[in-house]
């Protein structure tokens, strides 16, 4: 949950003018800290894969993927902007509102 945050909210670069990044380290580059995420109440669903040995199917990264689109979502519902590019800043919702 917290990396589908940091990329829907936080990380991502730009770029000046000369197209040089403004983040040249990770001393530049924004990642979610634990004051960032909200409480995370998890709902373990165990479904045997029957590919997998013994039942095992991979995890990892792939369940940060829908964290993006359920923030986009969340902000549409809230303030009806819809946001097609991450990370997804306080300026560019803004910008996005309707009538704002």
């Amino acid at each position: 949950m917290a990396q589908g945050i940091g990329w829907a909210l936080y990380e991502g670069i730009g770029y000046d003018a000369d197209g040089q990044p403004d983040a040249a380290s990770l001393m530049d580059y924004t990642l979610p800290r634990s004051t960032m995420i909200p409480d995370i109440d998890v709902v373990l669903v165990q479904v045997a894969s029957e590919l997998g040995p013994y039942g095992a199917k991979g995890v990892g990264e792939p369940p940060a993927i829908p964290g993006a689109a359920a923030v986009a979502n969340a902000i549409r519902d809230a303030v009806g902007a819809r946001m097609l590019n991450l990370p997804m800043r306080q300026h560019d919702v803004l910008a996005s509102i309707p009538e704002a």
